[in-house]
């Protein structure tokens, strides 16, 4: 006779004393100053053939998904075009449908705002790259009380800030009930949500996709974007600058599941950040050195200050020390732009940073607004992501590269391998939809 088989791991979980599996994925890198332009290997922002390579690079790699951001409208800055923003921004949803016919497991992600959307289209359009792809779509919402953007659109920027994440989580709750309207037999039944931001009813045109419902992302570390992650999104991009402060952000969104009733599983969390690979550890510090560099140039160094100091700056020298004056209240100075925190608060923290270090404008903003990055070796790298996880500070990574459309390729050809011999990464994809990938559980239809 035979004894009871030991308990098997969930998909995604680790084998008894193995790491704990991460998740990675790939956001295409888009009109920030993350990405070197200058940079004789940069492709274009909108050619097909860069959001294929990308994309195969990642699924090469066996990544969760390839992540794409959304613009609205062409961002500006002393009323003119942000110089950035001039290659063009497009519609992301279109962006994948195309590469869901040329990958076969990758999940495909598109930032798309719930403030100047309809759920009824917006869930169709979604539902739609879910049938097409065999469940691999994902929806990161994003919210927007920016007039400046709303101008583009009929409702305007009429919403108030405090009702931007109620909207979206009543835009979320629409949305699943659309996808939730067809019996398991493929009968369609009518729909009704009736809400203060929404009263829809009728038939929906499509069944229940692949994966139930297409995965829902989240994009914020404000309280009210950690508490809207906890209630309705199955990952959550985020940022942090240390492991400390990850598992400090990873412990308060997972503790804020059961609200919902809901298990810290239901949740994957994966801050973006960037990575820099060199043959021994000076080589890599001293790439990132350089990249930082060409990331911020005196041009760009002047404009981030601007748009904390709320004037025109134009006459400082990048090289010299930070304005004495105080910073002044002016939305107009830079619009487009998602602004974050006190104004003041941030000049009186870059300005003992510069105090301390002796910094100059443009040391300052290189120190200060540089991205949680990871440097070394392949193999440093590939532990120090390993502990990240192990320690709770995340799930996983989103990770964006400085370069269009390569920046990924060596992550994948030096880091994906060590990873997989540690037993923290896949090493073949173990089922067809996102949500498998993820280890996320199909919805539960409801009734």
């Amino acid at each position: 006779m035979t004894g009871p088989k030991p308990p098997q791991p969930k998909p995604g979980q680790p084998e008894p004393g193995r790491p704990k599996r991460m998740h990675l994925a790939a956001h295409f890198p888009g009109v920030n100053n993350t990405t070197v332009w200058a940079d004789p290997r940069s492709g274009s922002q909108i050619d097909f053939a860069s959001f294929e390579h990308l994309a195969r690079t990642a699924e090469r790699g066996l990544f969760d998904f390839f992540f794409l951001a959304e613009g609205l409208r062409l961002r500006e800055h002393k009323g003119r075009l942000h110089d950035l923003d001039v290659v063009g921004r497009p519609e992301s949803l279109t962006v994948l449908h195309a590469l869901a016919a040329v990958t076969g497991r990758l999940g495909l992600a598109a930032t798309v705002n719930a403030t100047f959307n309809e759920p009824y289209e917006l869930a169709r359009r979604f539902a739609t790259l879910d049938h097409l792809s065999g469940g691999r779509a994902a929806w990161n919402v994003v919210t927007s009380s920016d007039a400046f953007t709303g101008e583009n659109f009929r409702r305007g920027g009429y919403l108030d800030r405090a009702d931007r994440y109620t909207r979206a989580a009543e835009f979320v709750a629409a949305a699943r009930t659309l996808w939730d309207s067809w019996d398991p037999d493929g009968t369609p039944r009518p729909f009704a949500h009736h809400g203060r931001h929404f009263d829809i009813a009728g038939e929906f045109t499509l069944p229940r996709s692949p994966q139930g419902h297409p995965v829902v992302i989240q994009a914020g570390d404000s309280d009210e974007g950690r508490e809207f992650a906890a209630s309705s999104a199955d990952v959550i991009f985020t940022r942090h600058g240390t492991l400390e402060a990850g598992r400090a952000f990873y412990a308060d969104v997972k503790r804020r599941l059961a609200t919902y009733g809901r298990s810290p599983d239901d949740l994957r969390i994966m801050p973006g950040v960037t990575v820099v690979l060199g043959d021994t550890s000076a080589e890599a510090r001293e790439r990132a050195e350089e990249i930082r560099w060409q990331q911020v140039s005196p041009q760009t160094a002047l404009l981030t200050l601007e748009q904390i100091w709320g004037v025109d700056l134009s006459g400082y020298d990048p090289d010299g020390p930070l304005p004495e004056v105080d910073p002044v209240a002016d939305p107009q100075l830079s619009q487009g732009r998602t602004r974050h925190g006190d104004s003041r608060a941030t000049a009186e923290k870059w300005r003992a940073l510069a105090q301390e270090r002796g910094l100059s404008i443009r040391q300052t903003v290189i120190e200060a607004s540089a991205r949680q990055s990871f440097v070394g070796t392949p193999g440093e790298v590939a532990a120090e992501l390993t502990e990240f996880v192990r320690r709770g500070a995340a799930d996983g990574f989103i990770l964006v590269p400085h370069l269009t459309p390569g920046g990924l390729d060596e992550f994948v050809d030096r880091v994906v391998p060590l990873l997989q011999e540690r037993g923290a990464f896949r090493t073949a994809y173990e089922g067809d939809t996102l949500r498998s990938h993820l280890g996320l559980a199909e919805p539960v239809r409801k009734a």
